[in-house]
């Protein structure tokens, strides 16, 4: 029989077994620690699949050989044993202590955070082995914790000085002898609105009531690719950073701020280049007629969610007299986007309610508070018409065959609805669905059955669980999670560089009148593919970073209520205990030995913790009350134990 061998990514467990994705297959392939070779987490390795034995239920497989490390360099914390150390990776999941000579302490004193190079990798009984490059500082002191974050993945923290250059070579003015080859529109009415905080402003909209009954939506986005030329260094900077990262109070941004913050941002009373898209919608929320161009403006009004909010509840008086003119506007805003919203949910469109975490840090970076980040209608507005933008955007180049990048979101599987499914039976829910019928709406059938309720946010996170990532290809495949046949990301070109690239496109066809040559598509179509798959994967690390640094700041942030008491709500149960999500987003882990004085058992297939001599059962959704047991910063981990459950 011929030997099945493959290629793929180890994931370590922390347990020490693993799991191997290889392409075009949805399994993933079981790694037990024996058949592992000492991989590490992250390794590209080369597999082979063996042949299930008894009732097993997955794939298994052993490591035949690592063809490249992950990583060569890793954050942790130094214990000094005076004549060698160790370093603990902050992973857990790496994979192994890093054995450190005393020759290669460098100035690394005990528990100090380091960064430590890679000189020796694990195998068979001995550990790794490294030397520290860098002192990080001390686990608690000020900014550690988000530098470590940054040297754990490799983050790009400053830009070269030559990139800089580049950037504060545009100037901070418009090129007036530019303005004859746009639309001007600086005279019209025009608003930003973003976050209070907000300093990158690329979106701009206006809205206006036709005399035919129609809307006239207008998305003005700010023209980054006129000043960011393929190939010029802040191109490559951008492609290779692919994405800005925003890590709790500091940003890592994908442009120099001298562009993000100034010539490309839209801020108000400033003249500025932008590619804009107008929409004309009938009060069905159907785009009937569209026009892409580019603009100049000079934004009307900054103003913010909280503000635009405030007016449409008519609930500030003083917000309400400062914007009294401007009122009509936003009412125009608000009924288009209840319109555009209505229409997405009748296609099956995915409202998932899951809530933002707001962190409040103080002054030197410390966790002060954790709470549900509050949201309004006027944030629906903004998202309701960059997503139609978006759209707009995606199908007009789709059927012109342009070099594109979309925004993809396959269709999810179908074994991973079965298991979604086996919570769900506890609560009288279903998505209805078989292998050749998967629809969004069966999906947005299930989130309408809980709106409202005390498990709205636990299905919401299921299902979201359940989905496939949406991700970059030059292919358009459509866009499962807001039923959309045709997607693109062209709103944000200054923090996203799939969007800055489909500017490049956009552009060079407005500026041959939609005449492009053949060599062009060609080339372009290369770029695109590589484009798409390095900002795939730059995005997933910006997420790992971004939901990493939500973890250390929540757990500092819960080690000063050790003992307090909360309710929450069970939000999974596992092998090992249940998750339980706090009111305030904060999720922690109750263990079988803090589940009370009985032993429970874990019933799979209805996915339950059953009580061995009680029957007591919890499942996900119920309300349980626990004590905060532990919460540690450097392992990212929160501990509950249930009370009142005797």
């Amino acid at each position: 029989m011929e030997e099945r061998i493959f290629e793929g990514i180890y994931r370590r467990n922390s347990k020490g077994f693993g799991f191997v994705k290889i392409e075009d297959d949805e399994e993933e392939i079981y790694i037990s620690k024996e058949r592992s070779m000492h991989a590490l987490n992250g390794d590209k390795v080369l597999i082979k699949i063996l042949e299930k034995e008894g009732n097993g239920k997955s794939k298994e497989g052993k490591v035949l050989k690592i063809l490249s490390h992950n990583k060569n360099t890793i954050v942790g914390t130094f214990q000094n044993n005076k004549n060698f150390g160790f370093v603990v990776p902050d992973d857990s999941s790496f994979g192994t202590d890093i054995f450190i000579s005393k020759s290669n302490f460098g100035k690394a004193r005990n528990n100090h955070k380091v960064l430590v190079e890679i000189l020796k990798y694990p195998e068979k009984n001995k550990n790794a082995e490294g030397k520290i490059i860098e002192v990080l500082g001390r686990p608690n002191e000020a900014g550690v914790d988000m530098l470590s974050l940054i040297k754990e993945y490799g983050l790009p923290s400053t830009f070269p000085d030559a990139v800089v250059n580049e950037a504060k070579s545009k100037g901070n003015k418009i090129d007036e002898s530019k303005i004859g080859t746009r639309v001007d529109l600086r005279n019209d009415i025009i608003f930003t609105i973003d976050g209070e905080d907000a300093k990158d402003l690329d979106d701009a909209v206006r809205v206006q009531k036709l005399d035919d009954g129609n809307f006239c939506l207008d998305v003005h986005i700010a023209d980054v690719s006129h000043y960011v030329e393929q190939d010029s260094l802040l191109d490559k900077e951008a492609y290779l950073r692919g994405t800005s990262i925003y890590m709790l109070g500091r940003v890592i941004p994908m442009l120099p701020r001298e562009l993000s913050n100034g010539i490309c941002s839209l801020n108000q009373g400033e003249d500025r280049f932008t590619l804009s898209c107008s929409m004309k919608i009938n009060n069905k929320g159907e785009v009937i007629d569209s026009k892409v161009y580019k603009a100049v403006i000079r934004v009307t009004e900054r103003m913010n969610y909280k503000d635009v909010q405030s007016i449409l509840d008519k609930s500030d008086e003083e917000v309400l007299k400062r914007y009294e003119k401007y009122i009509p506007e936003f009412e125009k805003m608000s009924e288009l986007a209840q319109i555009l919203k209505q229409r997405r949910i009748e296609n099956g469109y995915l409202n998932l309610d899951i809530p933002e975490s707001k962190i409040e840090l103080d002054e030197e970076g410390f966790a002060i508070n954790v709470k549900k980040y509050e949201t309004y209608f006027s944030h629906e507005i903004i998202e309701q018409f960059m997503l139609t933008a978006n759209e707009t955007i995606a199908e007009k180049f789709y059927w012109l065959d342009a070099p594109f990048i979309y925004r993809i979101h396959e269709v999810p599987d179908i074994d991973k609805i079965k298991e979604a499914n086996k919570f769900l039976y506890n609560m009288d829910l279903k998505i209805k669905a078989n292998k050749d019928n998967i629809h969004s709406k069966a999906f947005a059938l299930v989130l309408d059955e809980v709106k409202g309720k005390e498990e709205e946010r636990v299905v919401s996170n299921l299902l979201l669980r359940t989905l496939k990532l949406a991700r970059y290809s030059d292919e358009n495949l459509g866009h499962f999670g807001i039923a959309s046949k045709y997607y693109a990301h062209f709103t944000s070109p200054i923090r996203r560089y799939p969007d800055l690239f489909i500017h490049r496109i956009i552009s060079k066809y407005l500026e041959n009148d939609y005449d492009v040559t053949e060599e062009f598509k060609q080339k372009y179509k290369t770029i695109a593919n590589q484009a798409a798959i390095n900002s795939s994967e730059r995005e997933k690390i910006a997420t790992t970073t971004e939901r990493e640094a939500e973890k250390i700041k929540k757990a500092e942030y819960m080690e000063k209520h050790i003992g307090e008491e909360y309710e929450g709500v069970v939000s999974s149960i596992t092998s090992f205990g249940m998750f339980v999500e706090l009111e305030n987003t904060v999720e922690g882990l109750v263990g079988f030995r803090d589940l009370g004085n009985e032993y429970f058992i874990y019933d799979e297939n209805n996915k339950i913790l059953i009580g061995e001599h009680t029957k007591k059962t919890y499942k996900i959704g119920d309300i349980v009350n626990i004590r905060v047991k532990t919460a540690n910063k450097i392992l990212r981990q929160i501990d509950f134990e249930l009370i009142n459950e005797q």
